[in-house]
Formats: C-alpha cells, structure tokens, sequence
C-alpha cells in the first residue's frame, strides 16, 4: 500500500477512535458544568453515563458474529451513518429527560467505533507487525480519549456550554463519517453464523452487562443501601447471566465458550485484566476528582492533561517499537511499577497540592497504562487466534468485560472507598472541636471576624466562624481520604507487581529443574 494512503488509514484509525472516546468522556468529565444546562442536579446529571454505558458494554459481542455474517464495509458504513445520526440529534437536547434518550443511543451507535479504529489502524500494516504494532498503536488510540475530552473541553463550554460539546462531537462524526467512505477496509469472506438461539444469548447478556452497568454507575451517588433498587438490578444481572451461562453450556455452537472462560488460565489473564484496569482508577477517578474537591475547574488543569497525552503517546510508542512475542511480561512488570510508584507519590497529597505538584506521578501512571494494554491483548488474542473463531469471540468477550465493566468497577470501589474513609477522617478531626477549648474558640473567632464588617451579632458572627471551621475540617477530611486511596492503590499495584516477580521465578526455576531432568531421561 503506499505510504500516503497507509497514513491516511492510520488518520482514520485516529479519528474514529477520539469519535467514539470523546463521545463517551464528553459527559464524564464534564458533569458539573452541564447540570446547569440540562436543569439537573449532579446525581440526575450521572443518569447520562449509565444511559450511555447500558448498552455500551455488551454491544461488541454480538458485533462480532454481525460484522462476519454481514462483511466488514457494510458493517462500517452503517455504524458511522448511526452515529453521525445519534450525533446530531444533540441539537434536540434541552432537557434531561431527552439527554438521557440521546445518551442511549449514542452508546449503542458509538459500541462499533473502538472496533473500526482497530481495523483501519492494521489494515496498512504488514502482516508480521498487525499484532505488534499495529495493535500497540491501535489501543494507545482507545487510551487518549480521557486526556483530550479533558483539554478540549473548557474552550468548547465557553463557545456554547453542553451544546457546544455536541457540536464538536458531530464535527467528528462527520470527518470518521467522510474517511470512512473514502478510504473502506478490505472484506473478508463472509460466514452466516448467527442463529436464533444466539439473538436470546446476547439478550441476557445484554441485559444482565447493562443492569451491572447502572448499578455500578450510579450506586456511589444514590449509596448502595439506601437504594433498593440497587439491589434488583444486581439480582436481574445474576439472574440474566445465569441463564445465559445455561443456555451456552448446553449449544454445539455456543455463542461465548463459557468452559474456556471459567478454565484457571482465562481466569488468571481475566483477574490480571481487571486488576490493572482497577489500579487505573487512580488516574480516572482519583486525580480528577481530588482537584474538583479542592475547587480547582478544568481550565486549571490543562497543562497537566497535556503533559499525560504525551506520557501516553510515549508508552504506546514504546509498545509499538519494542512489544514482541515473549515479551509480555516484561510490559506488565513496568506498568504495575510505574502505577505503584505514581500512586505512592501521589498519597503525600496536602490541600495545597496543584496540578503541576503531580506531573511525574500522573505521567507516570500514564505511561504504564499505555504499556500494560497493547501487551494483554497481544498474548491474549496470539493465543486466541491459535484456537479459531469462537475463542477470539470469547477472548474478546473477557477484555471488553474487564475494560468496560472493570472502569465502572473501579470507579465504584475508589469512589464509595473516598465517601467511607471522608466521613471517618471528619469525624477524627471533629471529636475534639469544642468551643471551651481555647485553641478552637480562637479559630472560630478569627473565622467568624471575616463577617465582622458585615454583621453586628457576636452569636451569628460566632456561627459563621463555626461553619467555616466546619467545611475546612471536610476539605481536609477529603484530602486524606483521597490519600487513602491513592496509598490503597500503590499498595495493590505492589502486591500485583510482586505476585508477577514471584510467579516469573517459579517458572524460571521449574524450566531450570525440567532441563537436566529432561537430558537425563534422554
């Protein structure tokens, strides 16, 4: 292929990917500043996320046997006409209950994009350098979105608030829309392999990965005992994939292996997926979320999204040049040492940290992000591809539930963690807060003196001095709950990190006894 049209794939891969990840980031990183727009409170605002995910999650499964039943071309052009069209019917939005409709579209139509980006980004590539670095670059593209939603987006809410998010989001529909036109992927030959019984598979799935989806995306706003109907959606998950595990397990043509799923190798390679992607939430959850509870805005933050897009881009590069078969572990070991090393820095946080205090720490944790991916899915799909179709489908199956599902997990765990310890720290602090202690009914004082100018009431002056004192012992309250979580997270990547060093040595040390063992025999 020559090298201009091969670069433009590559454009195309680009493009589709910040379509569908600015897509989906779009509300997540921007949920205070459109509440406004929408007349909606922040827990009403998060029904947005869970509209998106719901069917989001799961769609991919059932896109697979589409795409081979109905060609690769055909596939794409309908999905980017689907979403140019979710796209634009974000003008219409004026309202929540409207947003969330257009939400849910848009995720099913966005489910298509990561896919398509994939395809593009390895259709120029020699045969030898799919899986290397074409896939290394493919899903550096899947890891960019987050960082660029987050540079974009306060110069796009001074232009014209949530609308101006969706303009920019049809902006790009409209360009993966045109690319996808002009330059279409190559077709592989065609295989009728969807049945009946798979239609009412992917429904239990699909109902059971979108009930979980809500539950997750929601359960730390509305609190998980507090909401009952938390509860019935976790129960309707249980029982929808249950019977989706029933009906598998007894088909000749299964549309998920679940026997290779539960078997201990997947369940290993599932548990180390899963367990990276919930370290991950310190970058998605933790440091975003401590800045906005110090009060710090978007526009502040720039410099440092700026500074991990290019950590990112570093990693995935480093992947691209130097990810081989065999190396794998190797990749893994780096990225859990820089996530472990980036939290650990970062748990030192004090109310007066800023953006530029943690540019090594986040960089650092971008950088293994970047690292750790490309490399999973290489060992994973290698080994997949060796086995046939139906493994792919299942393998494919076990990355998307510990990427999608995984996210909204960590994000549950971390943010319900920071509400738990907020409230012990508050209370710690608090115990001893008593007027007839001098020290306090000093600071009280001093507080409350700020409304003295303006107030002449030595009780109300004192009651402001009193709620002050108050939010300050939250603020810091936070600060050392987010702390908390960032240790957490240093200490479970490390325990991670050392679980793979440990295991390296046995096998290391089994192939060094099998050996002379072996000659012997011999």
């Amino acid at each position: 292929m020559p090298v201009p049209r091969a670069l433009g794939y590559m454009l195309a891969s680009v493009t589709l990917a910040m379509t569908q990840q600015i897509g989906q980031n779009i509300v997540n990183t921007n949920v205070y500043q459109i509440q406004g727009d929408l007349g909606a409170t922040v827990a009403e605002t998060n029904w947005l996320i869970a509209a998106y995910m719901a069917p989001n999650v799961s769609l991919s499964i059932a896109l697979i046997k589409i795409r081979m039943q109905y060609g690769l071309r055909n596939f794409a052009e309908i999905s980017i006409a689907g979403l140019l069209l979710a796209a634009v019917l974000n003008f219409f939005v004026h309202d929540l209950q409207s947003a969330v409709a257009v939400r849910f579209m848009s995720g099913i139509a966005a489910a298509p994009m990561s896919s398509l980006a994939f395809f593009y980004m390895i259709e120029p590539m020699q045969p030898q350098r799919k899986l290397t670095a074409g896939l290394s670059l493919a899903l550096t593209n899947t890891t960019l979105g987050i960082p660029v939603t987050r540079l974009i987006s306060p110069h796009l809410l001074d232009v014209a608030g949530f609308h101006g998010l969706t303009m920019f989001e049809v902006g790009l529909a409209m360009l993966a829309f045109g690319c996808v036109y002009a330059l279409p992927l190559a077709t592989p030959p065609r295989v009728k392999w969807i049945g009946p019984v798979d239609v009412v598979s992917y429904l239990l799935i699909a109902i059971g990965f979108g009930a979980i989806a809500v539950a997750l995306s929601l359960g730390r706003i509305y609190w998980w005992l507090e909401a009952p109907w938390l509860g019935w959606l976790f129960a309707l998950a249980l029982l929808c994939l249950t019977l989706a595990a029933i009906t598998e397990l007894h088909r000749k043509s299964p549309l998920i292996d679940i026997r290779w799923l539960t078997s201990p190798t997947t369940l290993h390679f599932a548990g180390a997926l899963l367990t990276m992607r919930l370290v991950l939430a310190e970058q998605t959850v933790g440091a975003s979320n401590f800045f906005q509870a110090l009060g710090i805005q978007n526009e502040q933050t720039v410099p440092l999204y700026a500074i991990i897009l290019c950590a990112i881009l570093a990693g995935g590069l480093s992947c691209a040049a130097l990810l081989r078969p065999g190396r794998e572990n190797w990749f893994y070991g780096t990225a859990l040492a820089c996530v472990a090393l980036g939290a650990w820095l970062d748990s030192g946080a004090t109310s007066l940290t800023r953006p530029h205090d943690i540019w090594l720490s986040q960089s650092l944790v971008a950088f293994g992000s970047a690292l750790f991916l490309p490399a999973a899915m290489a060992q994973g799909m290698g080994s997949a591809i060796v086995r046939g179709p139906l493994y792919i489908l299942s393998f494919i199956t076990v990355f998307l539930f510990t990427q999608s599902i995984g996210g909204l997990l960590g994000s549950a765990i971390f943010g319900s963690f920071i509400t738990l310890r907020t409230t012990f720290h508050y209370n710690v602090l608090t115990e001893h807060f008593a007027l007839s202690d001098p020290l306090v009914a000093q600071r009280v004082g001093q507080l409350g003196g700020a409304y003295g100018h303006v107030l002449t009431d030595s009780t109300l002056t004192r009651g402001e001095g009193v709620s002050l004192l108050a939010q300050q012992a939250t603020r810091e309250a936070t600060v050392l709950a987010y702390n908390d979580a960032f240790l957490l997270i240093a200490l479970i990547a490390g325990l991670a990190l050392a679980g793979l060093l440990l295991h390296l040595a046995f096998l290391t040390l089994k192939a060094r006894f099998a050996t002379p063992a072996a000659a012997t025999a011999a």
